[in-house]
């Protein structure tokens, strides 16, 4: 299971919203403590791609994100990333670029900009499984 607060909800939902139409993207941070994790910092990382279709995380943003991680605590926990016209699941190319068995995978849709979609997966050789996600809190 994966918890996520309504404000880094909301930050992902106002981040994909602002970005699209291309696709948005940014790594989760938080603690782990029986097999639930819990999400304490979103890092919003630019899509250098600057596509509708993929992403591609700046490789500096990325270690700026694990540096500020280790300085408070965190660990990863995995990324988020946006489908701007495509459901909240992963696409094959998500699945092929899906390297950490370990880590989640959270997609927003927005494909209903009004009532946009979050869902979280673990991807472990091409394999999607539904993680449980709450929201709230």
């Amino acid at each position: 299971m994966i918890k996520l607060s309504k404000e880094l909800y909301d930050s992902i939902k106002n981040a994909a919203l602002k970005g699209r139409p291309e696709e948005v993207c940014g790594l989760i941070a938080g603690v782990e403590e029986n097999g639930i994790r819990t999400v304490k910092k979103v890092y919003h990382l630019e899509n250098i791609d600057h596509s509708n279709e993929h992403f591609s995380m700046a490789p500096k943003d990325q270690l700026a994100a694990v540096r500020d991680m280790r300085q408070n605590g965190f660990i990863p926990l995995g990324n988020y990333h946006s489908h701007p016209e495509s459901p909240s699941r992963p696409s094959e190319e998500d699945k092929r670029l899906a390297f950490d068995k370990n880590a989640s995978y959270m997609i927003i849709s927005l494909i209903d900009k009004t009532a946009p979609v979050l869902n979280s997966f673990r991807i472990d050789g091409g394999e999607v499984t539904k993680e449980e996600l709450e929201i709230g809190g």
